[in-house]
């Protein structure tokens, strides 16, 4: 057992170079000053490490926003996230309901400092055995996959 943990460690550190990296952006120097447990602030708690640093404002639902954010999964995150079935991350059913926008969007916008700094992202690490790579999405891009997000969830 000790073996092959040591092998996909070694795996994952030879190959999340290569999926898109991740990116720091100052981000680090901002939560070592932060107070709260584990250096971060209230909101970083309840709402992850990243660039969303403010709750949003999340309006009635946008059709045309999910759609752009299905495609953007389906080419992107579909190779490692499932709707219902747990494939190298979690499924995303039911991600609206036990984490804010804020959360969902920082961990798709900066899946590094969430899995080495956020309590649920380390959690999340030690079950699933990897981090979540950065695919270079823009907020905005980042914003229509929550929105698809919703739409999974949506009764």
């Amino acid at each position: 057992m000790k073996y092959l943990l040591l092998i996909l460690s070694l795996m994952l550190f030879l190959l999340l170079p290569g999926c898109g990296g991740d990116t720091d952006s100052g981000q680090s120097s901002q939560q070592d000053a932060a107070g709260g447990s584990g250096g971060l602030t209230e909101f970083e708690q309840e709402h992850g490490i990243g660039p969303i640093t403010e709750k949003m404002t999340i309006r009635d639902f946008d059709l045309e926003k999910a759609a752009k954010g299905q495609d953007m999964f389906e080419s992107i995150c579909a190779a490692c996230h499932m709707l219902e079935t747990r494939l190298v991350g979690p499924p995303i059913k039911g991600l609206t309901e036990r984490r804010s926008p804020e959360f969902l969007m920082n961990m798709i916008l900066n899946p590094g400092d969430m899995a080495r700094k956020h309590p649920e992202g380390q959690k999340m690490m030690q079950e699933y055995m990897m981090v979540m790579p950065f695919q270079n999405v823009s907020e905005s891009e980042a914003r229509a996959i929550v929105e698809y997000f919703r739409q999974v969830d949506k009764p």
